[in-house]
């Protein structure tokens, strides 16, 4: 099982399965209905110090992962409820509004919680 990562302005797909996005802010020119989400997960997201911070260092890729990862690492609870998602629906697909299809946080998180079973709930 692994989660897919996605855009939220892409179109939703029966094949997503549970779609949850992992935004803290609501992204800009989407509605609800055309986000199709079942779940919102802002707790799962980075801070908004740390988005602000990359958003200024949009260079440093792997410091933000580095920064992302320790705060992943202080909030279990939300890493296991997305693998939770994953062992309940079989197919998770993470929302992000990043135009960076390569170097944005949904990746890190769907990396770090495959590579964490441990926090599975």
């Amino acid at each position: 099982m692994a989660f897919q990562v996605k855009r939220v302005h892409d179109d939703a797909d029966p094949a997503d399965g549970y779609r949850i996005l992992v935004d803290r802010l609501w992204p800009r020119g989407v509605s609800k209905e055309r986000a199709a989400l079942d779940e919102w997960a802002k707790d799962a997201a980075p801070s908004t110090g740390l988005r602000q911070w990359f958003h200024a260092h949009p260079d440093e890729f792997a410091e933000f992962s580095r920064r992302y990862r320790a705060e992943l690492d202080a909030n279990p609870e939300a890493v296991a409820a997305l693998r939770q998602r994953l062992t309940d629906h079989g197919t998770v697909t993470l929302l992000h509004s990043v135009r960076d299809a390569t170097d944005n946080h949904a990746r890190v998180l769907a990396e770090y919680a495959t590579s964490h079973p441990d926090m599975l709930s």
